[in-house]
């Protein structure tokens, strides 16, 4: 007997999810859940936001050009929906940002903060998701590593720019026009 072909998950299934605060992705297809973050996640989240909106988004104290939101929802493709913890669009990339959701064109940078129930999934699949998109930047941020680590898209593949870590102050792609506080995205050491 012939196996029935599998229905993938698209938006339309994400706005049929329950509404009990978990976080509803489309990854290859399928529908899946993540529960919601630690509050240390949600700082670093409001801390990176705080350090790039100013210059990127508002153009204080630095070149502008940006739309900056907090975990969007992001249709990559029809089966692949995405909610990163902190999204950036080029202004002359996506010259309105859409009040609809899910914003239907990537994102020019992603950052994951990295908890340990999704550290496997921002560096291994969604990494590779975000490739395939066309994603030019991403960073992943561990608050448990207390880390910054920047890739950047080339010939189909990441290249590590680096990894920062307390004391450090990179200037880092897409954002180098300022010097960011690695230290200052987590709560002080206990």
């Amino acid at each position: 007997m012939a196996e029935a072909a599998r229905r993938l998950a698209t938006w339309e299934d994400v706005l049929h999810t329950p509404d009990d605060g978990r976080v509803w992705e489309v990854l290859g297809g399928s529908l899946e859940a993540q529960a919601r973050p630690r509050p240390s996640h949600g700082r670093v989240q409001v801390r990176l936001s705080a350090s790039l909106s100013d210059p990127f988004d508002y153009g204080r104290g630095g070149p502008g050009g940006w739309w900056l939101v907090l975990e969007p929802d992001v249709e990559l493709d029809p089966h692949e929906i995405v909610v990163p913890d902190l999204a950036g669009w080029r202004r002359n990339h996506l010259p309105e940002l859409p009040d609809e959701r899910p914003v239907r064109v990537r994102p020019d940078w992603i950052c994951e903060v990295a908890s340990p129930s999704n550290r496997w999934r921002d560096r291994g699949r969604k990494a590779d998701l975000y490739l395939g998109a066309g994603v030019p930047h991403y960073w992943i941020v561990d608050p448990e590593e207390r880390t910054l680590e920047a890739f950047e898209a080339r010939g189909g593949a990441w290249v590590r720019l680096g990894a920062w870590t307390d004391g450090d102050q990179p200037n880092v792609a897409p954002f180098e026009a300022i010097e960011l506080d690695v230290e200052g995205l987590f709560s002080p050491r206990k």
